[in-house]
């Protein structure tokens, strides 16, 4: 083999393996943004059936209307955060702790976008605690998980 062709080799070779990493990280961060929108959308249809609201089929949009402050508010603060990032993904104390940390910090701009947007005034004190609260479980409760998996498959 000549040394030209030993260079397009190695270099064809490189380009794969990036390619193979960037498509690792997209699909690592459509899996987190749609579970994070899920986490959303259970708390919004749950709150909503213990208010004895409309949660079937047919509420589908109310729900989404609902969830849309808290996911609008995630998806605009946490990327700040790095909540998104690749090194998280197989650490999960790093991944709780930032997870925690996005959400404490989305949080106020959720109660403020909500009061604007669907109550037109202040979201009452108990409700504002409840979000907080329900929704960075909801959120741990399923990255975390999802962090120690693919730790366990980074070991393994």
């Amino acid at each position: 083999m000549t040394a030209t062709e030993e260079t397009n080799n190695v270099a064809s070779t490189e380009k794969t393996s990036n390619t193979g990493k960037e498509r690792s990280t997209s699909r690592h961060m459509i899996v987190l943004a749609s579970g994070d929108l899920l986490a959303f959308l259970a708390f919004s249809a749950i709150g909503r059936g213990s208010h004895g609201e409309a949660t079937g089929l047919a509420a589908i949009p109310a729900v989404i209307v609902t969830a849309a402050p808290f996911a609008i508010a995630w998806f605009i603060v946490s990327p700040f955060i790095g909540v998104y990032r690749k090194e998280l993904v197989a650490n999960p104390r790093k991944m709780a702790r930032r997870t925690f940390i996005a959400w404490m910090l989305s949080w106020p701009v959720a109660m403020a976008m909500r009061g604007i947007f669907v109550d037109h005034a202040v979201p009452p004190f108990t409700f504002a605690l409840i979000a907080l609260f329900v929704n960075a479980a909801f959120l741990l409760l399923w990255r975390w998980p999802y962090a120690l998996n693919h730790s366990m498959k980074k070991r393994g």
